[in-house]
């Protein structure tokens, strides 16, 4: 795999400073049931890096010290670590709203059935990914059958309350381009989403989320690969925003890795750039101290969260 960190710096990316510390992200491991192309993280089946038991009794104690908002959770499929269902009893008995970056077909693994009961029993919010609603874009982006499993768990989610409304259960789809390109104007393509989605499938959701692919691990090996990663960095400079810098996910929310070690986000971490670019702080410090007010690191692969609309965990940012 061809690394892309040399190629991202030196940047002439505008500084970056954090605000209010809001949101804690961690990646539980790096294991998944699935293998997708644009996988910034290079998780799968083979991925062994799971976070100890030591390093997952910190996030209680750190979300409690610092009276954070938001526990997202990700990985791979971050329902595979066997705390995952403990951790997420403890944030909810704190009052921290919890997100559980799901791809969907975890739900159907077994062993893995009440999965989806749990997340409504824990009103917890699904983030999901479906890259497209056409069957044969998504299982050419993420494997044969993923398509089918994924609206089987999305009607499993459906069936629980999760997209309806008055439910209080948050079910928000993500769309990641199928190659070398912007997302398409997420409110137009939310409509479209929502319109196929009813029509061939009987299935609701909230919102849907547009992220632009990231040129790092697996999509931006890739783009290497094929001679696109200079031609995609292009485009991302072309289309650079400064409206949306006030409004990066960076700003109030730090990415702590399975070693529980600290990052500015979840991209930051798998290029291996510590928060701040200085030595790597751990889960630990945020005891004593609440990181806000710090220099962000950045490299050109941040321009893909300012281009165009922008694009964060939740979504474009604004209007192009």
């Amino acid at each position: 795999m061809h690394d892309t960190l040399p190629l991202l710096e030196p940047s002439d990316f505008p500084p970056l400073r954090r605000a209010r510390l809001t949101t804690l992200q961690v990646n539980l491991g790096y294991r998944c049931n699935q293998s997708c192309v644009h996988c910034h993280v290079n998780a799968g089946p083979k991925r062994t890096e799971m976070m100890d038991a030591a390093t997952l009794a910190l996030i209680p104690e750190v979300l409690s010290a610092r009276r954070l908002q938001t526990l997202d959770l990700t990985g791979g499929a971050p329902e595979l670590h066997d705390g995952f269902r403990w951790l997420v009893g403890e944030a909810r008995g704190l009052g921290v709203q919890v997100v559980d970056r799901c791809n969907l077909t975890i739900l159907s693994e077994p062993g893995f059935e009440d999965l989806a009961d749990f997340l409504a029993a824990q009103r917890v919010e699904v983030v999901a990914s479906l890259p497209c609603y056409l069957e044969e874009n998504v299982d050419r982006q993420r494997g044969k059958g993923v398509f089918e499993r994924s609206i089987h768990g999305l009607r499993r989610l459906n069936a629980l309350g999760y997209g309806r409304p008055g439910s209080g259960l948050a079910l928000n789809l993500v769309y990641n381009p199928q190659g070398p390109s912007l997302p398409p104007e997420q409110g137009a393509l939310e409509a479209a989403y929502r319109h196929e989605l009813a029509l061939r499938f009987g299935v609701v959701f909230n919102r849907l989320y547009t992220i632009t692919n990231m040129p790092i691990q697996r999509f931006g090996s890739t783009l290497v690969s094929k001679g696109q990663f200079d031609g995609y960095m292009a485009l991302l400079k072309a289309n650079f925003s400064a409206a949306n810098l006030d409004q990066v996910m960076c700003r109030g929310l730090v990415s702590v890795d399975w070693q529980g070690r600290l990052y500015d986000c979840d991209f930051n971490q798998q290029l291996g750039l510590p928060a701040g670019g200085a030595a790597h702080g751990h889960l630990r410090d945020l005891l004593a101290q609440d990181w806000g007010e710090r220099p962000i690191a950045v490299a050109d692969h941040c321009y893909g969260c300012t281009a165009g609309r922008g694009s964060s965990c939740t979504g474009a940012l604004g209007a192009a």
